[in-house]
């Protein structure tokens, strides 16, 4: 086995590794005698009271500390590399495959396709466990790591080959077996493709899928994401609102039998289809606690919550604003009436909501996540911004203030000449974005498409 230096990156202040005079470039060699293979073997060593730290400091030098320290403190160490391992890439061809959908000449970053179970513990994203070893499997046992985060698609062996490309896939379910005989949280994700896994497959998924509660807890159905980018890949046809109807439809009846059985909804369907059915959310008892928010699943009703709580103790009072909003085309309703809502008790914010498409990906990818910094200069130039523009952060890359596209914040402030503040996805977040009572700008994507599953599709 290849083995990864476990290079220090960075320091936290005031933290145990600061008070042991640990510094950037030097490099963790062992905890308690045992070498760490990635970041499992370390944040399972260092939970303990008392560890002892080998470390080989810039010069050559080791040293060997020895260090007390309450249970799960954290030793304030940031690594070079965040897995202290390689990333594993994907071995499947999906046919519904989003990074396959990418146009050419974007950042090499966007185009790795990866499928590693770390990054569904530590991020999670959902892996498809055909690259996971008897191995793998121990140490998660081992550690009983969980949640872990699974795609399945289907659960017919044939089928599931055919999706994924990959002669192997249809042979996962022992591995399945042996998270849940260990009792390993797990939740699960079926990306839905018309005239493939639907109808009467998606009936059998769901009921072979329930043979496994209470371990997994849930488990997702989200409709393909067709880009524009589709030539030379399989042909995929869009669903249309009479499918919607149908696929809630199976899971509904599906989530009433399974409640009444064990307390769970269990599986459930991503916002889209509403809006695409044309039918009302559910109401926030059925979503099980959220279980499937980065999938889409109950965002637009967690935010109807949230906004609402956020409303109930304000009185209004008539403040002055002039400001706009910019939102992908499935949350634009939605954002409409929140503005709507707050306007009865601050008559005096006004606020424009403009619903952005995108050309970029195709008319058909709809929701905010995706969408690129040259559309909104190009559907924004000319309207009426007011004295400030909101963007929600899942626009953005992760902790930088680029978009998908490389176009940054400052270039869109620039073309569009309005301050630009990016707002958290809480509904609390919105309110105060709406009133002037934020400052500052918090930038923050999450990891959708640079090393992550490529079946993740972005949030509303």
């Amino acid at each position: 086995m290849k083995k990864t230096k476990h290079i220090i990156r960075q320091i936290a202040g005031d933290s145990i590794a600061e008070e042991m005079n640990l510094e950037p470039m030097d490099e963790v060699l062992a905890i308690n005698g045992q070498e760490i293979e990635d970041v499992f073997d370390y944040h399972y060593l260092v939970n303990d009271e008392y560890i002892e730290l080998l470390v080989r400091k810039a010069d050559g030098e080791e040293w060997l500390l020895e260090i007390e320290k309450d249970a799960q403190e954290d030793l304030g160490i940031e690594f070079q590399n965040s897995l202290m391992d390689d990333y594993r890439s994907c071995r499947n061809r999906c046919i519904f495959c989003f990074i396959d959908q990418m146009p050419p000449g974007m950042r090499e970053t966007l185009y790795f396709k990866d499928d590693d179970s770390r990054l569904s513990f530590l991020q999670g994203n959902y892996v498809t466990l055909t690259n996971m070893s008897d191995h793998d499997i121990d140490r998660i046992i081992h550690y009983h790591l969980s949640p872990i985060n699974i795609s399945f698609q289907t659960t017919n062996p044939e089928l599931r080959c055919k999706m994924l490309n990959n002669r192997f896939a249809g042979d996962i379910f022992s591995k399945v077996d042996r998270l849940y005989e260990a009792g390993i949280e797990m939740n699960g994700q079926i990306v839905l493709c018309k005239g493939y896994n639907d109808g009467q497959e998606l009936e059998n998924s769901i009921r072979d899928l329930a043979e496994y509660l209470p371990h997994l807890r849930s488990v997702s159905v989200v409709p393909v994401g067709l880009s524009r980018y589709r030539e030379g890949l399989t042909r995929l046809e869009p669903f249309q609102q009479e499918d919607a109807v149908r696929v809630l439809e199976t899971i509904h009846r599906w989530q009433k039998k399974l409640y009444d059985a064990y307390g769970l909804h269990f599986i459930h369907a991503s916002d889209e289809w509403y809006l695409l059915a044309g039918e009302e959310l559910p109401p926030e008892e059925r979503y099980d606690g959220y279980l499937q928010l980065e999938n889409g699943v109950g965002m637009l009703r967690l935010l109807e919550e949230e906004v609402t709580e956020a409303l109930a103790d304000r009185e209004g009072d008539g403040r002055e604003r002039n400001l706009s909003i910019a939102t992908g085309k499935l949350a634009y309703p939605h954002i409409c009436r929140h503005v709507r809502r707050l306007k009865k008790k601050y008559p005096n914010v006004n606020c424009s909501v403009y619903p952005v498409t995108n050309f970029f990906f195709g008319e058909s990818i709809t929701v905010s996540g995706l969408l690129t910094g040259q559309d909104l200069k190009k559907q924004l130039t000319g309207r009426n911004l007011g004295e400030e523009l909101l963007l929600p952060c899942n626009m953005l890359r992760s902790g930088e203030n680029v978009f998908l596209d490389d176009v940054t914040v400052e270039e869109l402030e620039g073309t569009l000449q309005v301050p630009v503040s990016v707002v958290d996805t809480q509904g609390a977040d919105l309110v105060k974005a709406l009133l002037g009572e934020t400052t500052g700008r918090e930038h923050r994507r999450r990891q959708i498409y640079e090393q992550t599953n490529s079946s993740n599709r972005g949030t509303p």
